[in-house]
């Protein structure tokens, strides 16, 4: 039976129905149609004060879609939402209501000010104290920062820089941020991929963040493509799949092996048979003493039919590496070759003019062409094909349908815009774009960052396929694991050097991290 519906006249304080043990959120029979699309079909999940949700799926699987209606972004079709003792009528949910009774959201970008302090940061969530009249009394920001810094064990001061602190550090702060007006264990918060851009050792720091939260009290939602951290930090897990509740895992059942089993409605892998490269294949990309930017005496070759794995932390130089063979970034000393030719691009088009190409790590910015068609992206980079005096429109449509086919980008049809897909879709469609020039070096950077497990083997079976014909392809991934699963060799950059190779029955994410973390540089070599 329907509750009394809840009124956004901000008599309630925050979270105050939320209690440890009881289901601070219970959604039954949430239904959203778009046309042509069932984003959700009656979906029911609930979690307990103290609980951490994982929330898993594939790309389009429903899981944003749910997120906004909770937040009162969308407007749902059909169902019901408890959140603490209120009951709210899915089609009727207020922002502003839900925040009274305590939902907080922490987005992947965060929405921290990298100019601006964490005191700064902070106040910006709550209002700035102020004195009489309308000056910032900058004491009192001290003041609570300190508090809520003690809080929520943040390494940091109220008057550090947010852009001078570690990623996993700023996520501390937008969750402090978001949580600050929320009495203590008296909140649900969803976390919407907190972890997709960390290394391993920057990742840990939240994981404890997340841990403390639930201990506390909190209600914690977790949104997460990293299979291994939802069964390490969920009690129970609820996965979508196409708009529908596919499965609730717990105890024995919550492994990864379930996880992808239900994600994608069988079980799949995405390790391939690593290619044992033949010693007389030619040599594609050749590397010699390379200098650039935080770079220093770079030497690496890569062959024909080869995948290269890069691995390093962040700030490491691994994407300065992709970005100097680009031409993105200027090349102080050493020497580049393409097939034998030594190359000194300055530009990107000069590179791409040779069959180099990269998919940069910001998909968003730097990838897809957002107010774009899916259509109109994958075709940006081979119009000039279609122009034999006329345009050949009829010849195009027909590539692109096929190619939309081949690369199983999933979208109601090609006319609609590229940032209404899922961030699996669209980075198949962006492979899609820079494939059909059939490069002769494919660079990517954190090419399956926030995206699903299936889509990632989509993507990396359309690599393997370019290397088969004879490319080469340098991949740059934190994911220790996927990365060793899936290239042919790998090299470890520490603080702009190569300390280490790791080839043959050696590559593992585990003997990847052992170099990957070690201090010395003659330990991290083998030597």
């Amino acid at each position: 039976m329907r509750g009394p519906q809840v009124e956004s006249n901000g008599s309630q304080t925050a979270g105050a129905s939320v209690t440890k043990g009881r289901n601070a959120l219970s959604i039954r029979g949430l239904s959203k149609v778009y046309p042509g699309t069932r984003a959700l079909d009656r979906v029911d999940l609930d979690v307990r004060g103290g609980e951490v949700l994982g929330l898993c799926g594939g790309n389009g699987s429903g899981k944003s879609t749910l997120i906004k209606i909770l937040c009162g972004v969308e407007s749902a079709d059909a169902g019901e939402v408890q959140l603490g003792d209120a009951v709210i009528a899915a089609d009727e949910i207020k922002s502003q209501a839900m925040h009274e009774l305590g939902l907080r959201v922490v987005h992947q970008d965060l929405a921290v000010f990298l100019d601006l302090n964490v005191g700064e940061n902070l106040m910006l969530g709550a209002g700035y104290p102020t004195r009489i009249g309308p000056s910032v009394d900058w004491r009192s920001v001290s003041d609570r920062a300190r508090a809520l810094i003690d809080r929520f064990e943040i390494e940091a001061t109220p008057r550090t820089l947010l852009r001078d602190l570690p990623i996993a550090t700023r996520a501390q702060i937008a969750i402090a941020r978001a949580l600050q007006d929320v009495d203590e264990g008296g909140g649900l918060i969803i976390l919407d991929e907190p972890t997709a851009s960390l290394p391993v050792h920057e990742a840990r720091i939240l994981h404890a963040a997340i841990r403390r939260l639930a201990a506390e009290g909190h209600a914690v939602v977790l949104v997460s493509h990293r299979l291994d951290e939802v069964v390490a930090l969920a009690d129970h897990a609820t996965v979508l799949r196409d708009g529908r509740v596919a499965a609730n895992l717990a105890g024995d059942k919550l492994t990864e092996r379930e996880l992808v089993h239900a994600i994608l409605g069988g079980r799949t892998e995405m390790a391939q048979a690593r290619i044992k490269v033949r010693p007389d294949s030619p040599t594609v990309l050749q590397v010699d003493d390379l200098s650039a930017g935080p770079l220093q005496g770079i030497n690496i070759s890569v062959r024909a039919g080869e995948i290269l794995g890069v691995a390093g932390l962040l700030g490491s130089g691994r994407t300065e590496l992709l970005r100097a063979l680009y031409g993105d970034l200027s090349i102080d000393t050493g020497t580049v070759r393409i097939n034998g030719e030594a190359v000194n691009f300055t530009r990107k088009d000069q590179a791409i003019a040779h069959g180099v190409v990269m998919i940069p790590e910001e998909r968003a910015t730097g990838g897809i062409f957002p107010t774009l068609t899916v259509d109109e992206n994958m075709n940006v980079s081979v119009l000039r094909r279609y122009w034999r005096g006329l345009f050949k429109q009829r010849a195009m449509t027909r590539d692109v349908d096929q190619l939309r086919d081949a690369f199983k980008v999933k979208a109601s049809s090609g006319s609609v815009a590229i940032s209404t897909l899922s961030g699996g879709n669209q980075q198949k469609a962006v492979l899609a774009r820079w494939l059909r020039l059939d490069p002769v070096v494919l660079l990517l950077d954190e090419p399956t960052q926030g995206v699903d497990v299936g889509a990632r083997a989509d993507i990396y079976a359309n690599v393997r396929r370019l290397t088969d014909a004879g490319s080469a392809a340098i991949v740059v991934a934190s994911d220790l694991e996927e990365l060793a699963q899936v290239v042919d060799r790998a090299v470890v950059i520490q603080h702009g050097v190569i300390v280490a190779e790791v080839t043959g029955d050696d590559l593992s994410a585990h003997s990847l991290s052992e170099r990957l973390y070690a201090t010395d540089v003659a330990v991290a070599s083998g030597r």
